[in-house]
C-alpha cells in the first residue's frame, strides 16, 4: 500500500502543475512509451508522483533523470545495464519492470535480463558495455577497487565513469524513494 496518494493535475498548484507538464510532455512522453508515465486518472506513476511533493527540488531530480536518459554519451545498451544494476540492488520493482521493457527495446535480451535480475553481469560480448555493467555493479556495491578501476574505468574513461556513477546515484535516489513511500 503506498504511502503517498496520487496527485491528479486537477489538484496540483502552479509549480507542481509545470512539474507535471514537464514530465507528462518532455521526452520520456514522446517517442515509444514502454512504461505509463501516468494513471487513469492522470496522476503520476513511479518515482515521478513523489517529485510533486517539492515542486523546485523534483524538477532538478527529473531534469537529471533527463539529462541521463536523453542526453548522456553511454549507449542504450550500456545505460540500460546500470540501471537495471542499480534496479536489482534496491529491488525496486517499479525500476525493474520498466527498465527491462526498455532493456528489451535497446537491445537487451533475455539472458542478459536475466543475469542483471540475479545481481550477476551479464555475459557481454562487447568490451566497453562489460566494463560499463562491471563497473555499475561495484559502485552498487559501495566502490570500484584500485584493481577494477585499472582494468575497466582506464578502458571506459573517467566522463564515462562520471556518468555510470550518476546514473547509480539517481537511480538509488529514486528507489529509496519508492521504497520510503512504498511505490510499488
Amino acid at each position: 500500500m503506498s504511502r503517498l496518494e496520487p496527485l491528479p493535475p486537477s489538484r496540483l498548484g502552479p509549480e507542481a502543475r509545470r512539474l507535471y507538464d514537464a514530465i507528462t510532455q518532455g521526452p520520456r512522453a514522446t517517442g515509444p512509451q514502454h512504461f505509463a508515465l501516468t494513471r487513469e486518472d492522470g496522476g503520476l506513476n513511479g518515482p515521478f508522483n513523489a517529485f510533486l511533493l517539492s515542486p523546485g527540488l523534483g524538477a532538478a531530480l527529473q531534469g537529471v533523470g533527463a539529462a541521463l536518459r536523453y542526453d548522456g554519451t553511454l549507449s542504450a545498451r550500456s545505460r540500460e545495464i546500470a540501471i537495471l544494476t542499480v534496479a536489482t540492488a534496491w529491488d525496486s520493482a517499479f525500476e525493474l519492470e520498466a527498465h527491462e521493457a526498455v532493456g528489451r527495446a535497446v537491445g537487451l535480451n533475455e539472458g542478459e535480463i536475466d543475469a542483471l535480475r540475479a545481481g550477476d553481469v551479464p555475459d557481454l560480448a562487447d568490451r566497453h558495455e562489460a566494463a560499463c555493467a562491471r563497473l555499475a555493479r561495484a559502485m552498487t556495491r559501495g566502490d570500484v577497487s584500485d584493481a577494477l578501476w585499472q582494468e575497466d574505468a582506464e578502458l571506459v574513461g573517467a566522463p564515462t565513469v562520471f556518468e555510470i556513477s550518476t546514473i547509480v546515484g539517481y537511480y538509488s535516489t529514486l528507489a529509496l524513494q519508492m521504497r520510503v513511500f512504498r511505490v510499488g
